[in-house]
């Protein structure tokens, strides 16, 4: 197993990054309609994730907030969400959002994974349709090195089904292409989230266009020390 998870800073330096797709900005207020047949799936991986009330999770490549607000209902009140989103109107639509529901313990990082300052230790992170970061194992390091020893971790999204699955594979492209930079990996989108967890579990749905995968940071290692909810300041 990797021990990509602890990076020294030199290590999230990545170089110059890809430019994102322009349907993060230009559907940015489309976005909820557009993709709402998918809400069971983001559901389901929400689902996957245990999480206990109190806890902090980091809801990694978070859009317009879609599953921001099904994790707080399961850390509560006193726990706490930090989505991180690289797109600037795609992170304006889940602040408006978060202020609209009056939710005091969400809050919106506006940066490229690669690059986030996560200013809290989490115990738990999800990346639910995030397939360009989770191609990014600086991404991917820069989110594990801030997950408490032992956190859990969650992702899902879309996948090619088997060669025969010819049409439900047009319709994954068609449904994709929009948000993916590039469909490298997409056999196994997860192949760099597992070489830094534990106990992975995955299992596919809708008949092998996605999946949902989750594990746990391995255990031992320093972390950061945690900062109370309430002390997570205003949304960068």
């Amino acid at each position: 197993m990797s021990n990509a998870h602890t990076p020294g800073p030199a290590a999230h330096r990545c170089g110059p990054q890809a430019d994102r797709q322009p349907a993060y900005s230009e559907s940015a207020r489309s976005y909820n309609r557009r993709t709402g047949a998918l809400r069971p799936y983001r559901r389901a991986i929400v689902d996957a994730l245990p999480l206990r009330r109190g806890e902090v999770v980091l809801d990694v490549g978070c859009g317009t907030g879609l599953c921001s607000g099904l994790l707080r209902e399961k850390v509560g009140p006193r726990g706490a969400v930090i989505g991180i989103e690289e797109s600037p109107e795609m992170a304006a639509q889940a602040r408006e959002r978060i202020e609209c529901e009056g939710w005091r313990n969400v809050r919106v990082l506006q940066s490229p994974a690669e690059d986030a300052q996560i200013p809290v230790a989490a115990d738990a992170a999800l990346f639910c349709a995030v397939h360009d970061i989770l191609q990014s194992p600086c991404a991917l390091r820069n989110v594990m090195g801030k997950l408490r020893p032992g956190g859990w971790v969650a992702a899902g999204g879309g996948k090619w089904a088997a060669p025969m699955m010819v049409a439900p594979n047009v319709l994954v492209t068609v449904l994709h292409a929009p948000y993916v930079r590039s469909f490298s990996g997409f056999g196994r989108p997860w192949r760099h989230l597992e070489e830094m967890v534990e106990d992975v579990h995955v299992r596919e749905v809708g008949l092998g266009t996605g999946y949902i995968m989750i594990g746990h940071a391995p255990p031992g290692g320093g972390r950061d020390g945690p900062v109370p909810p309430g002390r997570l300041g205003s949304a960068a």
